[in-house]
């Protein structure tokens, strides 16, 4: 199997999981959100430390330790990704599966914001185009409900400032992720620690069955990203732009066919502008790709 299926199968594998995850996470009640991140990140951590020391990988673990402004930045992107979770975890155990879903629509269109803001990227026409047809559908949606959609919003801009972070440091997936989860697992251990102390845990106190599963949590967390990092060194970031709106279509689909969330016509009108919008954006991206490899193609010989 050549190195680009492998990527493809990687990458399609990460988002499918996280697009079950809504059928995932009510599996872990009666915890509530708090516990089910703090488990997450205890045995994230636990877990790619043993993928670490099978591998022999703990070189790039002691580089970014020593580095102050990757610890830094790494520090940063951990609490991020922690909050992301928690938001989203609250959001599929709320009955808000399809506002999630949203956040990770418009996900694409916020970093593309994000690196106009700070790393002053130029932004082609047509980007320019789906990010204002992004607003509008962000201003239907908010007259629909009543409220601008900051479920969705706050998964966005959460998920898009963790990206920018990792992108201001250059560190693979395993070791990446044990440092950001080294970094909130004090915090995390002490949440464990207090709400079964005070008998509030679900931890020990659910039955076997729920205790595994709270523990399958880190693996649920670690083997996405692998998956992905897989894929991102394997196939070109255009391919991975298409295979990422696999996630929020799974979500949306278990939200509204699985789980009955509605979806009144106001909904779906903006909906739909954002898939105009991410139209837009993918044509442009898939072109600008196109155009960069036939520049980059070699001349034939002799011209």
């Amino acid at each position: 199997m050549d190195e680009r299926r492998v990527g493809v199968l990687a990458g399609l594998g990460a988002y499918s999981l996280w697009g079950v995850f809504p059928l995932y996470f009510p599996l872990l009640e009666p915890a509530g959100g708090l516990e089910i991140v703090a488990h997450r990140v205890v045995w994230s951590l636990l877990f790619v430390g043993l993928l670490l020391t099978v591998r022999r990988n703990w070189t790039q673990v002691r580089a970014v330790v020593t580095d102050r402004r990757a610890l830094l930045v790494l520090s940063v992107a951990a609490v991020l990704i922690a909050a992301n979770w928690l938001i989203y975890v609250y959001a599929v155990n709320s009955g808000h599966v399809v506002e999630a879903s949203l956040g990770y629509f418009i996900n694409p269109l916020v970093s593309v914001v994000f690196g106009v803001l700070v790393f002053r990227e130029r932004l082609r026409r047509l980007q320019w185009v789906a990010v204002a047809i992004a607003v509008v559908a962000v201003l239907v949606l908010t007259v629909d409900y009543g409220h601008p959609p900051w479920i969705s919003l706050a998964l966005a801009v959460s998920f898009g400032l963790y990206g920018l972070m990792k992108k201001l440091v250059r560190v693979d997936a395993a070791p990446g992720l044990f440092v950001e989860t080294a970094v909130v697992f004090l915090p995390a251990l002490a949440v464990i620690t207090v709400m079964g102390a005070q008998g509030d845990a679900a931890f020990g106190t659910a039955g076997v069955g729920q205790a595994l599963l709270l523990v399958s949590s880190g693996l649920a967390t670690a083997v996405p990203l692998l998956l992905f990092a897989a894929a991102t060194s394997r196939v070109p970031l255009s391919t991975i732009g298409l295979l990422q709106y696999v996630t929020p279509l799974m979500q949306l689909s278990i939200g509204v066919f699985v789980y009955g969330e509605p979806m009144p016509p106001a909904r779906l009108v903006g909906f739909a502008v954002v898939w105009l919008a991410l139209a837009v954006f993918t044509v442009d991206t898939l072109r600008n790709a196109h155009s960069n490899r036939r520049a980059a193609a070699p001349l034939p010989a002799g011209i």
